[in-house]
């Protein structure tokens, strides 16, 4: 995957990346003190399918995204933003487009099941650029963010990203969307039920590749630019196989 030139100058990416940090850190800062609280938990689509428990939203949700919202009007006001949780899109046909994901994995988080991120990815005309990532978890046995600007490696929590795989370990982990028991894989499945930790995770080499079935933008919009960044290979399937990302 790459993006066709010219690309924003060397000072503005790296605002745009510190601010995508930024809003990722605001995110799990607001998730950490939310823990262990009675949260307010809506259910998506309830109203018109009242069996339908399947995508559940919190008031931090919706909290975090406000707060990523207006912290983007103040430094980047003309920016585009799509959300999962408000259809208001202040620049459409912006160069700069961000992708938030206040929670991903809220399922996980509303049950105190410690596998969830906040996400910020960064699309410049169509393709992802930058991605900021705070996750619950991480290669280091504690919450922080993993981060990137397309072609310029992985940092966590601003340090370089070494994710070499031990020759050793044989048998590799993969990031499946359901398990299955009919089929013996040359990896071991794993099922997070966060798209963006699963990237991230790919990023760090705790993951050999992780598929999606019909994510939305914001769920992987941050993990892209973090895939890209090693040099992972992005690509999606369509009716003739699995083709280049682009």
């Amino acid at each position: 995957m790459t993006i066709d030139p010219p690309l924003p100058d060397e000072a503005l990416l790296a605002e745009i990346e510190a601010t995508a940090v930024e809003l990722a850190q605001l995110g799990g800062a607001e998730i950490r003190a939310a823990l262990g609280g009675m949260l307010l938990v809506k259910y998506k689509g309830l109203e018109s399918n009242p069996g339908h428990l399947k995508d559940p939203v919190s008031e931090v949700d919706e909290r975090v995204e406000v707060m990523i919202r207006d912290r983007l009007a103040e430094r980047f006001p003309d920016h585009d933003i799509v959300g999962e949780e408000m259809d208001h899109r202040p620049g459409v046909g912006h160069d700069f487009l961000w992708a938030v994901d206040p929670i991903d994995g809220t399922a996980n988080f509303i049950n105190g099941f410690p596998l969830f991120a906040s996400s910020v990815g960064v699309l410049y005309r169509g393709r992802p650029l930058v991605g900021a990532l705070w996750c619950s978890t991480s290669h280091a046995l504690e919450a922080g963010v993993y981060h990137a600007t397309v072609g310029k490696g992985v940092k966590f929590n601003g340090a370089p990203l070494d994710s070499r795989h031990n020759p050793d370990v044989r048998r590799r982990l993969g990031g499946e969307p359901r398990a299955s028991a009919q089929v013996a894989y040359s990896w071991d499945g794993r099922k997070t039920g966060s798209a963006a930790i699963e990237c991230a995770f790919v990023a760090a080499g705790l993951l050999d590749f992780a598929w999606f079935e019909r994510p939305n933008l914001w769920d992987v919009a941050g993990g892209l630019a973090l895939a890209d960044a090693p040099g992972s290979h992005v690509v999606e399937r369509g009716e003739k196989g699995w083709d280049a990302f682009v």
